[in-house]
C-alpha cells in the first residue's frame, strides 16, 4: 500500500511542478494546490499506513504498541490543510482581482508597471 502512495505523491508532486511551470495564473494557482496535498500525502505515509494497531495508548502503558499508525503526522495534516485552504482561498482573490484589473490571466502580459519601451541593459561596461 505504502508503495501506492508512493506511486501517487511522485504523479502528484509532477504535476504540481508542470502546472507551476505555466504561464496562466489560474494553472500556477491549481498547481499550488496539487502541491500542498502532494506534501500532505507524503507526510502522511511517513507516517505510517496501518489500521491494525490505532494510534492509541492501552491502559496501564506508556507508549505506543509496536506497529501502530504515527499520530503525529496525522496531527501536522490536519493544520496543514486548514493552511493550505486559507492559503488557497487568498489567492484565489489575488487570481481574481488581477484579472479584473488587467483583463488576463496570461502573467506575460500582467506588467502594466512596466513602461512599453524602456531601453535595453546595458551591453557592456
Amino acid at each position: 500500500m505504502e508503495a501506492l502512495f508512493a506511486i501517487l505523491v511522485g504523479l502528484f508532486f509532477s504535476a504540481a511542478v508542470y502546472l507551476i511551470l505555466s504561464r496562466f495564473s489560474i494553472r500556477i494557482m491549481l498547481g499550488i494546490a496539487i502541491l500542498g496535498n502532494a506534501v500532505n500525502l507524503l507526510i502522511f505515509t511517513a507516517g505510517r499506513l496501518t489500521r491494525v494497531v490505532p494510534p492509541i495508548i492501552p491502559a496501564g502503558a506508556d507508549s505506543l504498541p509496536s506497529g501502530a499508525a504515527n499520530p503525529l503526522p496525522q496531527a501536522l495534516i490536519l493544520t496543514a490543510i486548514v493552511i493550505s485552504f486559507s492559503f488557497l482561498a487568498f489567492l484565489l482573490v489575488l487570481t481574481y482581482r488581477a484579472y479584473q484589473e488587467l483583463g488576463t490571466d496570461d502573467t506575460t502580459r500582467m506588467h502594466d508597471a512596466e513602461p512599453e519601451d524602456r531601453p535595453l541593459p546595458p551591453l557592456g561596461y
